[in-house]
């Protein structure tokens, strides 16, 4: 199933190309990645005004009534956190925290006053996360 909505998810976003034959062109330019169109397709949507200048005259006049609701940051980034994958997330937060306990463990060991008091905690990540 998941395959099938990959395979949707790619023809939409070929239609979506078709459509904007300036993407293209700018795409082979090598002035864009259709990595970075794709994704920028996927969070944003075709009605995103960041696709105006890539429109036909006549499909741009059509695009332009939208609601106001869908220029809205706050609704943008909603729709960016519902299609955010969990365990991705996690999996890089346990990565930042990771990081952080070896810088603060670095930044102990040459701190320069010379002091050997430990600190509470400090073998310990500084997040504690949970499984659920």
């Amino acid at each position: 199933m998941a395959n099938q909505h990959a395979n949707h998810s790619i023809n939409d976003f070929k239609q979506f190309v078709k459509k904007h034959p300036k993407l293209i062109k700018e795409v082979r330019k090598e002035q864009r990645s259709w990595q970075d169109v794709y994704e920028n397709w996927v969070l944003f949507g075709e009605s995103d005004p960041i696709w105006d200048p890539y429109r036909e005259p006549e499909e741009a006049s059509e695009a332009v009534p939208e609601t106001p609701q869908k220029n809205d940051f706050v609704s943008k980034m909603v729709t960016a956190v519902k299609k955010m994958d969990v365990n991705q997330m996690n999996e890089q937060i346990n990565k930042m925290s990771q990081s952080i306990s070896s810088l603060q463990s670095l930044l102990n060991t040459f701190s320069g006053s010379g002091q050997k008091h430990s600190q509470p905690g400090s073998g310990q990540h500084p997040f504690s996360f949970r499984k659920d």
